[in-house]
């Protein structure tokens, strides 16, 4: 007795899983794992500078953005509507552009927002952890909810100075991060091709 499936005149393809793409290209994201770390060094050795980096991507975003919310408010038949989008395009224009224009004082506000975000979110996750005692892992949103409440407060703490710094630290650490992850996928890739 045969399977019907072999006995197709037109099999199917197979399509590969999504690791097997990245066997062949392992090399490249090793590489990319290694720039993105070095990247991070050096953002870690000037913080400041890192730190500027980061605002005037976070301006440039806020631009586009911005420009995209005017070209959408063309969209509503509405006056209404079309002046609130409009006010909200120019809105994010002009905090882009303070970005550029000083991006110092800008990276202040951001640092202070961040410090904020960081309180209420360990706060949020604290209480979640005391809701769902009866479940396991309650003890570590519960650390992790503290350790977020105590890095915004060292923010917080530190602010306005720890605007000069704090964003660039994060971008930094996150750059090597990021690039110790790419790095151990294609070593992972490397090691599945052999």
């Amino acid at each position: 007795m045969t399977d019907a499936s072999s006995a197709s005149p037109n099999p199917q393809p197979t399509i590969p899983a999504p690791f097997d793409l990245l066997k062949a290209k392992w090399g490249w994201i090793v590489a990319l794992g290694v720039v993105y770390a070095i990247a991070g060094v050096v953002a870690l050795g000037s913080v400041v500078m890192a730190t500027v980096v980061s605002v005037l991507i976070v301006g440039f975003m806020m631009i586009l953005s911005g420009v995209f919310e005017i070209i959408n408010s063309f969209q509503f038949k509405s006056w209404g509507k079309f002046i609130l989008w409009f006010l909200l395009g120019l809105l994010y224009i002009a905090s882009g552009v303070i970005c550029y224009l000083n991006p110092l004082l800008a990276a202040a506000a951001l640092t202070l927002m961040l410090g904020i975000s960081l309180i209420v979110s360990g706060v949020l996750r604290i209480i979640l952890a005391f809701n769902m005692k009866s479940e396991s892992p309650w003890i570590w949103v519960g650390l992790s909810g503290v350790l977020t409440v105590v890095l915004g407060a060292i923010l917080l703490s530190g602010w306005p100075l720890s605007g000069l710094y704090a964003l660039g630290i994060f971008l930094g650490i996150d750059l090597i991060f990021a690039g110790a992850a790419w790095i151990g996928l294609g070593l992972a890739a490397r090691s599945k091709q052999a």
